[in-house]
């Protein structure tokens, strides 16, 4: 799950002060690195099997049993200025037949967005696509994917993953915690990070 998950396991932070002996959180800053949104991807869209059953492709067309099939794997995750880089790897065969007679096609894609805050979502705007394949057809399976359903597979409710890393509080504190409420007030990209600045409140019994 959290790859989505683990983005906002920084939180731990937020229970430890609260615990402390603050009731109210506000301005909490979370740090979100590239290696931790790459997992998100992994989990959220990358959750396809390969011919041996392993979980590391996103099919555009087809699937690990068909002869033709379009699919891109091993998303890597980078920041460049404002904005998060995603770099996939596109495999295809195109032709006909059963075992696909025509030609096998491999290239690196690449797709940049800029993160925005949606209230208690963490998402991606304005998709920028750095490099495409030479090959017109593939390129229009690409270019859906790498424009709307990569930024909206990748949007996270951040709401709901803190209220579910804190739902065993009781058992593994002695304290319930409970999320009251939360908002995402910015993000940015800031020294090889994803920055997300939120107030929330939280109770503790």
């Amino acid at each position: 799950m959290f790859a989505r998950k683990s983005l906002f396991r920084s939180s731990a932070l937020l229970v430890c002060v609260l615990l402390a002996g603050f009731g109210v959180a506000s301005a909490i800053e979370v740090r979100v690195t590239a290696p931790a949104l790459e997992r998100t991807l992994q989990r959220q869209v990358f959750n396809q099997p390969d011919a041996e059953g392993k979980l590391n492709r996103h099919y555009l067309r087809g699937s690990s049993t068909k002869g033709c099939s379009v699919y891109v794997d091993d998303p890597h995750v980078t920041f460049a200025d404002d904005r998060l880089v995603v770099k996939v790897k596109t495999h295809a065969k195109l032709g006909f037949g059963k075992a696909c007679f025509g030609i096998s096609v491999s290239t690196d894609s690449e797709v940049s967005f800029i993160p925005e805050a949606e209230g208690e979502s963490v998402g991606f705007r304005d998709a920028r696509i750095d490099h495409l394949s030479d090959n017109k057809e593939l390129n229009l399976l690409l270019e859906p994917f790498l424009s709307k359903k990569l930024p909206q597979e990748m949007k996270i409710n951040a709401a709901d993953q803190l209220r579910q890393v804190i739902s065993t509080s009781s058992q593994t504190t002695g304290y319930t915690l409970t999320l009251d409420d939360m908002k995402i007030h910015s993000m940015q990209v800031n020294n090889g990070a994803l920055v997300v600045d939120f107030d929330g409140t939280l109770s503790v019994k």
